[in-house]
């Protein structure tokens, strides 16, 4: 970097698909515009979330493919393209971006990794190999974390310094998702998600519930490889007329405007950005006891944040109780109000960014 060029960040994702780290980083990159350079690398090479850049940034998509099962090839080969690059901070992003930690564990630069969650293979328990490798790769870097849940893990079980583990909580454009609430009330409750349509987000938990109810409609805004699978099971079930899939959307604050129940029936997650978005949207939410999700909602809304065999009951009870429903939803907007606007994560990530202290 020149004297008067701006930081040059690389960023490292497994995917650039749509997914709720890579519409974060966008949220911030555009916060920022030209104040810095970017590298985003796509080692699956989809570059789907690209729509969500603003067309001027300072960005390059070199194509990067990762090898299966060649860990250490990959290390050598990533640490030469980190030489030829030379940023400023190179940012990786959850396991799929390990590989790229380890090259820099003789820092070339600056290094910053993130973790939103993990993937179905760690649903339930850590690996212990992949434990051992985080603990290596991520000992001398700060580490950004979104949940509470993570912060533990990464004390506890990672063995992480606590000096190097920052929490970050997300945070959204709580503006872009505010709406009257003139689009809710109809005789018949919408309950809607927002999702990739992915084996750990289980989908087929939230039909499955969903066929119980005498009445209502479901939408699913989101795209993904279960989708023939959730097409073909809503109409095993016989309730294909009442099941909308509307695909990959952009304009979601526009459903969040329409839904009566925002509902989460993941086997997996840690701090959701959909469910903020829900409670920005005054939404009263369902969802499994997954990551950060029950200490998210408000408190009177925990309760329908439920055990995964509870999860039906749960948005059965809802369903059949508008008051309750306007009820929630007035309190989560009011806490997604207090906790989640988006400048506290925007100063934060930049100082990262920029190799500085994040403010207090």
């Amino acid at each position: 970097m020149t004297a008067d060029e701006p930081p040059l960040i690389v960023h490292i994702f497994p995917t650039f698909a749509v997914g709720g780290a890579q519409v974060r980083f966008a949220a911030i990159a555009n916060h920022f515009g030209r104040e810095f350079r970017h590298i985003i690398v796509s080692l699956d090479g989809n570059l789907a979330c690209r729509e969500r850049l603003n067309p001027d940034l300072d960005a390059e998509f070199p194509t990067i493919p990762a090898q299966k099962n060649a860990m250490l090839s990959n290390v050598r080969r990533y640490r030469s393209l980190l030489k030829q690059w030379r940023p400023d901070t190179l940012v990786t992003c959850n396991w799929g971006a390990i590989e790229f930690a380890l090259a820099n564990l003789l820092p070339v630069t600056r290094h910053l990794h993130v973790t939103d969650g993990f993937g179905p293979e760690e649903r339930n328990t850590q690996l212990p190999r992949r434990v051992l490798i985080r603990r290596l790769a991520l000992s001398f870097s700060p580490s950004v974390f979104p949940s509470r849940n993570l912060v533990r893990i990464a004390r506890d079980i990672w063995k992480l310094p606590p000096s190097r583990i920052r929490y970050v909580p997300n945070g959204i454009d709580l503006a872009r998702f505010a709406t009257d609430g003139s689009r809710r009330g109809a005789p018949e409750p919408v309950i809607g998600t927002i999702a990739a349509l992915r084996e750990e987000k289980n989908l087929s938990r939230l039909i499955r519930a969903f066929a119980t109810l005498p009445t209502g409609r479901l939408v699913i805004v989101g795209d993904g490889p279960e989708r023939p699978a959730l097409t073909l099971l809503a109409a095993t079930l016989g309730i294909a007329n009442r099941v909308t899939f509307a695909g990959h959307r952009q304009d979601t604050p526009d459903f969040y405007a329409s839904f009566d129940i925002f509902a989460l029936s993941s086997d997996t997650e840690q701090m959701p950005l959909s469910v903020i978005e829900a409670m920005a949207a005054g939404l009263p939410v369902v969802s499994t006891d997954v990551g950060d999700v029950k200490t998210m909602v408000s408190d009177a809304n925990a309760r329908f944040v439920t055990p995964m065999d509870a999860f039906g009951a749960a948005l059965r009870d809802l369903t059949t109780n508008p008051e309750l429903r306007a009820t929630l939803g007035t309190g989560n907007l009011a806490k997604a109000q207090r906790d989640f606007d988006q400048a506290t994560m925007f100063a934060t990530y930049g100082a990262l960014w920029r190799g500085e202290a994040p403010p207090p």
